[in-house]
């Protein structure tokens, strides 16, 4: 089990958590369909009014598309296929409100789902960043995401520093990216806690307000989206070249901010 999904009947809150810790929560395909049958499946399940969004462990919360997925791609420059688009919630039409609970590393991929969740808490130790630059790829749908939450400048920085730098949780929430920093270890516990609040709402009031908040700026990532595939095919190295620059990663040599 890839995914672990548990529902509290009493007080309507559902906790998802990504189960693959030994992968710091890496998106594979398993990972993804279990996501997007979970989202769909609540769609349908009155019982679950509020969602929380959590990695299993503390070291990370997902550090996006697991890189031993294969994921073949048409010839043509003009078609891609990510197979991210369709794992958040709101991809799949859910309009309960989801909150992320971020605990250790969130990272590259984790934007599509930190992108779709209504507010996110974090652990004071969690770090954010995006490491697609270094290693030779366009950060496209990830800073889109990005833009909806925080100011430009802060995403062009994130974006562009790649691996060399992360984002403390105390950064992540002065730019907006979070809506609250707790002791380490207590951010799933708080995030249950705006949860079951809110749960405790009536639901159609809450899942339209959640519409509402939503269609703010889906006009604006609509158009950005359009132009993200050809950004990635212009932009991005050859599959071996980006291994290559992968391989050759130091373990550790970044900073925080």
């Amino acid at each position: 089990m890839t995914v672990d999904v548990r529902r509290h009947a009493a007080t309507g809150v559902a906790v998802v958590t990504l189960d693959r810790p030994h992968r710091h929560n890496a998106l594979d395909g398993p990972t993804i369909t279990a996501l997007v049958a979970a989202w769909r499946e609540f769609r349908h399940d009155d019982g679950v009014r509020a969602v929380v969004l959590t990695g299993a462990g503390d070291r990370a919360f997902c550090t996006g598309i697991d890189r031993g997925l294969d994921v073949p791609q048409p010839p043509s420059p003009y078609s891609m296929d990510d197979p991210l688009l369709a794992v958040g919630p709101k991809a799949n039409d859910l309009w309960k409100p989801v909150i992320a609970a971020v605990n250790g590393m969130a990272c590259g991929g984790a934007f599509y789902l930190l992108g779709e969740a209504d507010f996110a808490v974090a652990d004071e130790h969690a770090t954010f960043f995006d490491p697609h630059t270094t290693y030779g790829m366009v950060s496209a749908y990830e800073s889109v995401y990005l833009a909806q939450r925080m100011p430009p400048g802060e995403v062009a920085r994130l974006a562009l520093m790649g691996a060399a730098e992360r984002v403390s949780a105390r950064r992540a929430q002065e730019s907006g990216l979070v809506s609250e920093v707790t002791a380490p270890g207590g951010a799933l516990a708080a995030a249950v806690r705006c949860a079951e609040t809110i749960a405790a709402h009536p639901t159609e009031a809450v899942q339209g307000t959640v519409r509402a908040v939503w269609s703010a700026t889906e006009a604006a990532r609509s158009r950005a989206f359009a132009q993200a595939p050809h950004l990635i095919a212009l932009g991005n190295l050859p599959p071996e070249r980006q291994a290559e620059l992968f391989a050759s990663r130091p373990a550790k040599d970044f900073r925080v901010r």
